[in-house]
């Protein structure tokens, strides 16, 4: 997979790594020379340019990309990186970076954003999975809100503890997608055993989370709203 990252700052630069790594190839594009940092990225395509201008990308070959990255620390900017992917170069997946969380309402189809990362709620989310059992947590939103990555650690006393994962009634719009226990990462099988603080991550629609809640924790106070980011 081809991934364009606009903005080679250390978030940019740590996407870049992770995704080498992977075995993907990655092109880097700054506008600063001063962040022209190549030798911590050697595997990657460096071009220096301005990621607003549309012959800069031209000239970078965007709609080579299967998916662009606009992890500027600049709102302004990854709108603009955004929606020039999308509307210019047909780039099938464009993700962005929001920095300042008052500015989330911006990020959607109207500027060619598939998926908004806001870093400030994303580390608020994994503080409550770390610290929460028994109430859901959102961890991330796909496709602009139609779903949720949902978390549940299942207390003691729940009643699906020592059942197992088929005995779960889910509702028609979440499916569980993995099991975490310790250090293991389970594939959740109809057979597989539930036990006492094994992290169920749910993929679910935003109306039946409160369901999903109810079901998971039967006894919580009636009116008690399930946890978000």
């Amino acid at each position: 997979m081809r991934v364009a990252i606009a903005g080679a700052g250390a978030v940019g630069r740590s996407i870049a790594q992770e995704l080498v790594h992977n075995g993907h190839d990655v092109l880097l594009i700054e506008r600063k020379a001063s962040a022209m940092r190549t030798a911590e990225v050697p595997d990657a395509e460096w071009v220096q340019a301005d990621a607003c201008e549309l012959a800069e990308l031209e000239d970078a070959e965007l709609s080579r990309c299967d998916v662009v990255i606009a992890a500027t620390g600049d709102d302004k900017v990854n709108l603009v990186v955004s929606l020039l992917a999308k509307t210019e170069f047909a780039v099938p997946r464009v993700v962005a970076r929001v920095n300042d969380p008052r500015n989330e309402w911006l990020f959607d189809e109207s500027w060619g954003v598939d998926v908004s990362v806001s870093s400030p709620r994303v580390l608020a989310a994994l503080v409550e999975e770390a610290v929460t059992v028994g109430d859901l947590v959102r961890l991330m939103t796909f496709r602009h809100g139609q779903a949720n990555l949902v978390e549940v650690t299942l207390a003691e006393g729940t009643p699906y503890v020592g059942k197992s994962v088929g005995d779960l009634p889910l509702p028609r719009d979440a499916v569980l997608v993995t099991v975490l226990r310790g250090k293991r990462v389970i594939v959740p099988n109809p057979d597989e055993p539930l036990e006492a603080a094994d992290e169920l991550l749910f993929v679910a629609s935003e109306e039946v989370e409160e369901e999903l809640q109810q079901i998971l924790t039967p006894t919580r106070p009636e009116g008690r709203k399930p946890r978000r980011d």
